[in-house]
Formats: C-alpha cells, sequence, structure tokens
C-alpha cells in the first residue's frame, strides 16, 4: 500500500519571499504543479475565511500564503478563481477585508460565485447525500483548498477537511448545526462533503496558528510550518501530531479513513520535508478532553442544559454588537436580547443551547468562551 505524502515545510514568518519558496518546495515535494492542474482547466483557490477579518488576528490563511499558491498555479494555468461562503455576511467584503481578493487577484485569479448555489445530490456518500453547494465551487475543474491551522470550540480544531465548509453557500450552513448537534456526526457531514468535492492539494497555513478560544477569538501561537498533501485526513493528522493531540480524536479522521478519504495513522503516512518531532508544540491550547459517545436525544437534553460545556459572555468585553443573536441557528434563540434592550450584554438560554458555538465562533471581541458545565463535564 502506497503511503499518504505530508509535506512540512518549516517557515519562520509572513515574509513574501520566504513564504513562495516554502510554498514552491511543498508543491514540488509532492510531485510539482503538473499533478494539480493542466493548462486548460479552471482551478478554483479556496482559503478559509470564516469572517472578514484583518490579517493580524489569524482568521484566515495570511495573504502571503494565498499569493504564493496563486502565483505558483499562474504558471500552469491562466484560468484561476477564488471564493469562500463566510458564516455570515456576503463574501466579497470579507474577502477583500481578509486581504485575500487583492492576492489572488495579482496572479489574474477571478472572483468565484460563493453567493448563489444549488443543491447537489451525492447518492454514493456514506452519510450526508445532499449539499447546497456555492456556484464557484461546482464550475470548477478543481479546487486548491487552503486552510488556517486554528483550534475550534466545536471541533477541537479546524483543518483540511473543514475547510470545504466554506463551499456550502450562504446560510444553507446554519440547517447542519440544527440536523447535527452532534460532533461526531457534524464530522461525519464534513468527510461526506469533502469526499464529494474532492479538492486536488491542500495547504496549511501554520506559520503562526491560533490557540485557545478558536476559530476567531484565539491567541496567536507560533508554528513556523506550511502543511501540504493530496491526503487531507493525513494532513489534519499530521497537524494533531504537531500539537501532540490524538490524530483520532479529529472526528473527521476516524470516518476519513473508514470511509477512503484518507489516513490518520501514523505508519500509513510519509512526512517529507522537515521533521516533525523538530516543529512539534505540546503546549498548543487545544480542547483535549476524551470524546463523548453520543446520547439518546432525552439524555442529550439534560446533559446539554446542565452537565455540557457552555457559551460564556464576558459582559466586559462584549460591545452589544448583536453578532451572537445573528448568528444563531436556534428559534426562538438560544441567546438574545434581555426584554429586547440592548443597553445589557445578551443572554444565553441554555435550555435551547445545542452546543454549536456558533455564536463563540464568530464574536468580533472575543467576548465569548466555552467554559465547563455545572459538574465539571
Amino acid at each position: 500500500m502506497e503511503k499518504s505524502r505530508v509535506a512540512l515545510i518549516r517557515c519562520d514568518g509572513y515574509d513574501e519571499s520566504s513564504v513562495f519558496s516554502a510554498v514552491s518546495q511543498g508543491i514540488e515535494l509532492l510531485g510539482g504543479l503538473s499533478r494539480f492542474a493542466a493548462p486548460e482547466e479552471t482551478i478554483l483557490l479556496k482559503p478559509n475565511v470564516l469572517v472578514g477579518d484583518d490579517p493580524g488576528k489569524l482568521v484566515s490563511p495570511h495573504p502571503s500564503v494565498v499569493r504564493a499558491v496563486a502565483k505558483l498555479l499562474r504558471e500552469r494555468t491562466s484560468r484561476l478563481t477564488y471564493g469562500d461562503s463566510p458564516s455570515f455576511g456576503r463574501p466579497e467584503p470579507a474577502l477583500r477585508k481578509s486581504g485575500l481578493a487583492a492576492a489572488a487577484e495579482e496572479s489574474g485569479a477571478l472572483p468565484a460565485d460563493f453567493t448563489n448555489g444549488r443543491d447537489v445530490s451525492f447518492p454514493a456518500s456514506p452519510f450526508t447525500r445532499r449539499f447546497f453547494l456555492a456556484q464557484g465551487a461546482l464550475s470548477c475543474d478543481g479546487i486548491v483548498s487552503i486552510a488556517k491551522l486554528k483550534s475550534h470550540a466545536f471541533m477541537r480544531m479546524t483543518g483540511a477537511v473543514k475547510n470545504q465548509f466554506g463551499c456550502v453557500a450562504g446560510m444553507s450552513k446554519t440547517s447542519f448545526h440544527l440536523k447535527l448537534q452532534d460532533p461526531a456526526d457534524f464530522g461525519r457531514m464534513l468527510t461526506a462533503l469533502t469526499l464529494c468535492l474532492k479538492p486536488r492539494l491542500y495547504v496549511m497555513d501554520g506559520i503562526v496558528a491560533m490557540q485557545g478560544n478558536g476559530p476567531r477569538g484565539g491567541e496567536p501561537c507560533p508554528m513556523k510550518v506550511l502543511l501540504f498533501s493530496e491526503d487531507p485526513v493525513a494532513l489534519d493528522a499530521v497537524m494533531c501530531r504537531l500539537v501532540a493531540l490524538d490524530p483520532s480524536a479529529l472526528l473527521t479522521n476516524p470516518p476519513g479513513r473508514q470511509w477512503g478519504l484518507g489516513t490518520h495513522l501514523a505508519e500509513e503516512i510519509e512526512i517529507v520535508g522537515d521533521h516533525l518531532q523538530s516543529l512539534v508544540n505540546g503546549d498548543f491550547v487545544v480542547n483535549r478532553a476524551v470524546v463523548r459517545k453520543q446520547l439518546p436525544p432525552a439524555v442529550a437534553s439534560i446533559v446539554n442544559a446542565w452537565v455540557a460545556p457552555r457559551p460564556v459572555i464576558d459582559k466586559k468585553r462584549c460591545s452589544r454588537c448583536g453578532t451572537c443573536i445573528e448568528v444563531c441557528p436556534v428559534t426562538p434563540k438560544a441567546v438574545d436580547w434581555r426584554e429586547g434592550s440592548r443597553t445589557l450584554p445578551p443572554r444565553h438560554s441554555y435550555e435551547r443551547c445545542i452546543r454549536c458555538y456558533c455564536c463563540q465562533e464568530v464574536c468580533p471581541e472575543k467576548a465569548i468562551s466555552v467554559r465547563k458545565g455545572l459538574f465539571g463535564a
């Protein structure tokens, strides 16, 4: 059996020339650009754009990484597009504010349509069999997926497999949080989505990662590494090993191997480039708790209300912008204004909260964190 190859390239900072050299080296170690694009093909650059934040906030891959990937691909094909669907709001402003639009357009890439979408049936799927996907993800010949190495309150880490969630158009992403409230099921859906889209190349920016209260409110953690692979499960497994997290704890990895998307087993992965151990950071702040087994719905509702970790608002940090209320997928809202007044921070109703942590995920003030429940679970 041929091993899945993951290229690890040390890169100390976001200097343009250093990043371009590292990206060039990583792609070459995987066999070169000819493996991922032909001259007549349209290739989509799909970065992780959760929201439109300044690059210094580490929410998205740095523009220098996207710029380098686009510049290299431009040598192979002139038909480049770029795009992503953020958690809320329109794609164009988010891509502009993050600096990723300008980075891609320097190489002639055109914005893809991530506003409109259509239903796509995936009957061969082992789990979710229908997705509402952005036209930009469907109109290309191949996808290059560019992720950011970050912690994530709901899924522990967000990596190569989870990055495809941005190909689900607009607010239809909300429906998955309502239907799939168990993280294991959400991981299965993400795995099925990546099986459906099958990007050709996965790149991850871990030069300065985000730890702790991710994916938007965490803290910087210099990891000084870029990762490359054709196997997203293997890339995510190496990401886990870099932060000393058991790869099987990332809930897209076991179904990914089971369903043939890739492998998370160390003996089935070949690491090329720099040595893994020279880049490991065992102090990286991430949820390392034992994975809970899925509970029956009646039991789960009690556990969620009293025992499960919960999103908590820091009243001193809260700016009363209402973003958390806007993105809450529950009706009636699980987080809302107190008696309709914006004079005080919003308040959670935990009996309605499904623990999707969407409120925590997008809070622009880092005012929401996930804390242990009543009995310390």
